[in-house]
């Protein structure tokens, strides 16, 4: 059983930028892919950006490609999103989930389902 907790959010001003973390307890996170996906009010979870186990292989939605970058640490167990020129749209809880197939690829890491691990999630709020 692993266990997430993000951190990092906060409110911000429109252009800066934020840093999450995504820190790992128990089971093998190594093994993992890695994503995280947010929820703005009275909307579904949306895709935000995945890794994969050994950090070779990353997946961004087409909105954050260019402005959040993702990385992890295995020997830490943490997962780290960087976002720049934050925008009002991106308020929303992030979250981090780990999924523990062997299974990896594009279409696979954008779906919540295929997430077997999420942790609580950390408000990001962008003001204008």
């Amino acid at each position: 059983q692993v266990q997430l907790v993000e951190s990092g959010g906060g409110l911000v001003q429109t252009g800066d930028s934020l840093l999450l973390s995504c820190a790992a307890s128990g089971g093998t996170f190594s093994r993992y892919t890695v994503g995280w996906f947010r929820q703005a009010p009275g909307k579904e979870h949306e895709f935000v950006a995945a890794i994969t186990w050994s950090g070779g292989i990353t997946y961004y939605a087409d909105s954050m490609k260019g402005r959040f970058t993702i990385s992890r640490d295995n020997a830490k167990s943490t997962v780290c999103l960087q976002m720049s020129s934050l925008k009002p749209e991106d308020t929303a809880v992030y979250y981090c989930a780990a999924d523990r197939s062997p299974s990896y690829g594009s279409v696979r890491s954008r779906r919540k389902d295929n997430y077997d691990y999420w942790g609580q999630g950390t408000q990001v709020t962008v003001s204008s």
